[in-house]
């Protein structure tokens, strides 16, 4: 395994020197939309790098201390070198199967920042009181990984919380973890409006995509149609006498989006252009992710959007991912935002399912 690590390494090194070089190259430099790309790719590459030299210092230290512990005859010495090989050896299977993991490809949508989709689903009112309550965890959480969260639009319910709320999340990997969130997550509790006490099962469901940049898709203005209309809800007089909402339509796909967070038309019609961009650039990713999804499990959050992935259940304290029957029962501190723990395990079971396609383990 050692030598399949060192190939690949050396495959991985190659090309990291192939790409350092080729971003100095004047004519890929002229051609924005290649040069950002293979910007992205070397940065990709670095922290493999970093650790592939960490690696390759690790194993000439334990060879010298082994030529060390052959041909010396000084106890002294051959003491120091017995303890260094065992130091450094302890540290060989951790750090290969910390490259394996970054020997993976990496998906490129992954360090994109995203489009989080909140509506509330089967259950009436209540859906809207969960879809509120996602919301706020979200909140919380981005907010413990130093995200920037912005509203694009929202329909409140008419019981509090929402039908529909749209964000856009900027920060650093954030499509790569918030992936894991797509799909429907169900609740199990006593409703607000319930007067016999029962539990009801009501349901919300999240979508994330990946946000497009400009140089992902090429949108042809003449193929968008822009209306303007005045804002409602929060924000002030000003807000229900400027036509300062603004709504997308893409014609050849007949996607439509809004926006009216801001007062200015001008930064409502920039971040409806993010997100129509995003929706349009979602399609052609929808099909890799159906790919994927049908060899692994985790991956049915994105593969499949329609797919119960988490269920709520209040009356027991309890939170289940089904995608990989993970049950924890800390649910106050999870829709505090605290859902960290069940991403990590997520990453790792999908992390796992593609060491073993790789043929790594």
């Amino acid at each position: 395994m050692a030598n399949l690590i060192s190939d690949r390494l050396e495959i991985v090194k190659i090309r990291f020197e192939e790409v350092a070089e080729l971003i100095t190259d004047p004519d890929v430099i002229n051609d924005m939309k290649r040069f950002v790309k293979l910007n992205k790719e070397y940065k990709s590459l670095q922290p493999l790098i970093n650790k592939y030299k960490e690696y390759k210092e690790i194993i000439s230290n334990i060879a010298n201390a082994k030529q060390i512990l052959n041909e010396e005859s000084d106890e002294e010495m051959r003491e120091m070198a017995k303890m260094e090989i065992d130091e450094l050896s302890g540290k060989v299977e951790p750090m290969e199967e910390e490259i394996k993991v970054l020997l993976l490809p990496a998906d490129p949508e992954d360090d994109k920042n995203a489009i989080l989709e909140i509506r509330a689903g089967t259950g009436g009112d209540e859906a809207s009181i969960f879809a509120g309550d996602l919301y706020r965890m979200y909140s919380k959480y981005c907010e413990t990984k130093g995200w920037k969260i912005s509203i694009s639009r929202f329909t409140e319910g008419t019981s509090g919380g929402y039908k529909e709320i749209v964000l856009e999340v900027k920060g650093n990997g954030v499509y790569g973890i918030l992936k894991y969130e797509s799909g429907v997550h169900r609740v199990q509790r006593v409703p607000q409006t319930e007067t016999q006490g029962r539990v009801h099962t009501s349901a919300a469901s999240i979508a994330v995509l990946p946000e497009a940049e400009e140089f992902d898709i090429d949108v042809n203005p003449s193929d968008i149609r822009k209306d303007t209309y005045c804002s409602s809800g929060p924000g002030g007089q000003s807000v229900n006498t400027t036509y300062s909402a603004v709504r997308l339509t893409h014609m050849p796909s007949g996607i439509v989006v809004t926006c009216q967070d801001q007062k200015s038309q001008l930064k409502n019609l920039d971040k409806a252009m993010i997100e129509l961009r995003s929706r349009i650039y979602a399609v052609e990713h929808q099909k890799y992710l159906d790919a994927i999804s049908a060899k692994r499990k985790t991956m049915v959050s994105t593969g499949d959007r329609s797919a119960k992935i988490r269920t709520y259940n209040w009356p027991q304290g309890r939170v289940t991912d089904h995608r990989i029957n993970l049950t924890l029962y800390n649910l106050n501190s999870i829709i505090d935002g605290n859902i960290q723990e069940i991403i990590d395990k997520l990453q790792m079971a999908e992390n796992f399912e593609r060491l073993k396609e790789s043929g790594m383990i």
